[in-house]
């Protein structure tokens, strides 16, 4: 009998341990599940023989090295931040490991140490990262193999709500971690290249500079520029490519009113705000508008974003302007009150459905003519447990797991699926389960 180790059972979870548990009896595991959560732990274990609930902090390596050195493999869906400190553990103690996040510089350090240790860390597996590095590489590998020459590359991705769900005028929900949305594009600025000219886009302008994208069926989408994406044109061996660009997808018009909130200051993470438990939510907004005696915050609001109609709906719909309770958060950050705020008016409700949506847009050269590749992906939701995120995100990282289980992933050391024996089987079975991307091609 084989353990597999899975840390942290969130809302991405759900369908990674519904594809393991099926195969458990099959294949001779037991799924060993960790997380602080004990009513979660239960909900997905659903009693099931294979499925063993383990209540502990996961972040606590004394208490989780003992685990792990009695799995065969590590899948690690905590926040990126510690994936560094189990893989550390997992090389110790000779076991592969599987995350969903982005590779970070720590992460790559460890290849060698990891190839001495005989081990699988495979970074980037589920699908922003992960699926769309895999259907990106199906494509220009067979670009490629065909003499093609890669003038341009973008790719958007967003998780957003289906059509049948979209019940609030921001056209959003909350489908993955909370806090990641209201931070999201803080940092370093988001780099790419425009016709080999490289571009920066620093947090202050993200919402305002953006993309139209057109899907058959589904309208609408607007992107916006994600981290560095430089750093893809030696992932995806295009080196030489003029237009590289990677953005996220929201519909029109989240992008416009989200700025509002950077403008003003409220997604701000290093400061805590005096009193904060005491602030009611029109508290919270008027602290972020300028003073101006004898005007109300609504006329205020109306001022800043140039009596934007629209945008002030947007803030009366997420109830900015109530004065009955205190949020009731202790020194917290302007964006712990954000959050705390859209937790409870973006939350999926029974029957709730999501949505995620991944284009891939890709020009190249080819015999003296130039060709253009759409492909795209949308995925719905089955319910509020399993959701297109946690389908998206959980079936890449659940299929590996198998790959590797059965011996049919043989590459060690710190790496990314972008590789034709890891990407092909892959997206071959995501076809199977419906994850299924409309191509077409037009000469230009």
């Amino acid at each position: 009998m084989k353990n597999i180790l899975l840390l942290g059972a969130g809302l991405s979870a759900s369908t990674l341990i519904k594809y393991l548990l099926d195969r458990c009896e099959a294949e001779d595991w037991m799924l060993h599940v960790v997380d602080q959560n004990s009513a979660q732990l239960q909900q997905k274990l659903n009693g099931h023989p294979r499925g063993i609930a383990h209540l502990f902090d996961a972040l606590d390596s004394q208490v989780r090295r003992p685990y792990i050195a009695q799995a065969h493999i590590v899948i690690s869906m905590l926040p990126a931040i510690h994936h560094v400190e189990v893989a550390k553990d997992c090389i110790a103690l000779q076991k592969n490991l599987l995350t969903p996040s982005y590779i970070s510089s720590e992460m790559r350090a460890l290849h060698q140490e990891a190839l001495a240790a005989g081990i699988l860390i495979l970074n980037e597996i589920g699908l922003d990262p992960g699926i769309d590095h895999m259907s990106a590489m199906r494509i220009i590998d067979r670009i490629k193999g065909k003499g093609g020459v890669l003038k341009s590359f973008k790719s958007f991705c967003g998780g957003l709500i289906a059509p049948a769900s979209d019940n609030n005028p921001w056209h959003y929900k909350f489908t993955w971690n909370p806090r990641n949305v209201v931070l999201a594009g803080q940092g370093p600025a988001a780099c790419y290249r425009e016709m080999n000219e490289l571009k920066y886009v620093t947090y202050q302008r993200l919402f305002q500079q953006l993309d139209t994208i057109e899907i058959e069926n589904y309208g609408t989408f607007q992107g916006y520029a994600n981290r560095d994406t430089l750093s893809y044109m030696s992932t995806y061996g295009i080196e030489d490519i003029p237009t590289i660009f990677r953005g996220t997808l929201r519909r029109p018009p989240f992008c416009e009113a989200w700025n509002v909130f950077v403008q003003l200051g409220m997604t701000e993470d290093h400061f805590q705000i005096h009193g904060s438990e005491k602030l009611t939510p029109r508290q919270f907004l008027n602290a972020f508008l300028p003073f101006q005696e004898g005007v109300s915050v609504e006329d205020k609001l109306l001022l800043f974003v140039a009596k934007n109609q629209q945008i002030f709906e947007l803030f009366e719909a997420i109830g900015l302007f109530e004065d009955h309770a205190p949020i009731g958060l202790s020194n917290a950050s302007p964006a712990q009150l954000l959050q705390h705020i859209l937790m409870d008016k973006w939350r999926l409700h029974q029957g709730d459905k999501d949505m995620i949506v991944m284009v891939h847009q890709i020009q190249y050269q080819q015999d003296s003519k130039r060709y253009q590749i759409d492909s795209s992906l949308v995925v719905e939701g089955q319910d509020e447990r399993y959701t297109a995120m946690a389908n998206t995100v959980g079936l890449p990282i659940a299929i590996a797991c198998k790959m590797i289980m059965t011996g049919q992933i043989h590459e060690k050391g710190v790496t990314l699926p972008v590789s034709a024996a890891i990407y092909e089987p892959i997206l071959n079975e995501l076809e199977a389960f419906g994850l299924i991307f409309n191509e077409t091609k037009k000469q230009i």
